[in-house]
């Protein structure tokens, strides 16, 4: 059985990726967050949400995940 991983969730590996050199790991959360919420559609982020299970996120990314469910931009770091 071939997995194949949604465009959403490619896409939102790819931008973590860019942060990852951060050391605060809570900002580099919320500049992700910021990130997505600023320019991917709703129904890109819904399809996001939709495809994270939260129990198996780190706590960083547990953190990403609820910046994103709160929908309002974090003021920048």
């Amino acid at each position: 059985m071939t997995h194949t991983v949604s465009p959403q969730v490619r896409m939102a590996n790819d931008i973590a990726m860019q942060f990852q050199h951060w050391t605060d790991k809570d900002a580099a959360a919320t500049a992700i967050a910021n990130h997505i919420k600023r320019f991917w559609t709703p129904r890109m982020r819904a399809d996001l949400l939709e495809r994270l299970p939260a129990d198996a996120l780190d706590k960083h990314d547990r953190k990403l995940l609820e910046q994103l469910r709160a929908g309002a931009i974090s003021p920048s770091p």
